[in-house]
């Protein structure tokens, strides 16, 4: 069976974009053949597998390619007869390789945190993908707790006709202390708050882009 392609992407930097790329290829390496692909010229999913790479623990293979322009597709076609799940951390602009990437994924996955000027800059990234006939989710990122913001920018999105994830991510310290570690959340701390979102969203995701 051909891996299930997810391209994470987002134009507006900051979202969280690589960091949710890396926590999901963490928590689904535990059981699957996993794949990312580094197309964000900034290459900080590319360090944190570098990091990764050389840890003494044991943690689930993620294979990880690095590519750029038309050879984003041809290297799509390879891995995805390779792998189960193949995850694409796209860059912040709408260029080549993140059309390609949308086009060839079963899913594109828009991290978005709960502020209207985050609704906001996430419109051209939904339509782009619209745009290449991919069906599209919407991740709340770095959610605080108890606040009404979260329930006025869900009713933002739905405005929008947008789809959003049931399962959100909160602003937890725990995300960013297990990538300085080359690990995810559902790694360093299984038991936590942070790894059951981690959880929960993943296994969400994962059913979508089927």
């Amino acid at each position: 069976m051909p891996a299930r392609i997810i391209a994470v992407a987002q134009q507006k930097g900051g979202a969280g974009k690589t960091t949710l790329t890396a926590q999901l290829a963490a928590f689904w390496s535990a059981n699957n053949r996993v794949a990312i692909m580094d197309i964000d010229p900034q290459g900080s999913l590319t360090a944190w597998h570098g990091i990764r790479a050389e840890s003494p623990r044991k943690l689930g293979a993620i294979h990880l390619s690095i590519v750029s322009g038309w050879r984003v597709g041809t290297e799509l076609d390879r891995l995805k007869n390779d792998f189960d799940l193949v995850l694409i951390d796209c860059p912040p602009h709408a260029e080549t390789e993140t059309k390609n990437a949308m086009r060839a994924a079963a899913l594109v996955v828009i991290p978005v945190q709960p502020s209207p000027m985050d609704v906001w800059a996430t419109a051209p990234t939904a339509e782009f993908a619209s745009q290449q006939n991919t069906p599209v989710r919407l991740v709340l990122n770095r959610v605080p707790p108890r606040s009404r913001l979260v329930e006025t920018v869900q009713g933002m999105l739905k405005d929008q006709k947008l789809k959003v994830a049931t399962h959100a991510l909160g602003n937890r310290v725990a995300f960013a202390a297990s990538l300085i570690e080359g690990m995810g959340v559902s790694e360093s701390e299984p038991s936590s708050q942070a790894a059951n979102e981690i959880r929960a969203l993943a296994q969400e995701l994962k059913k979508a882009a089927s």
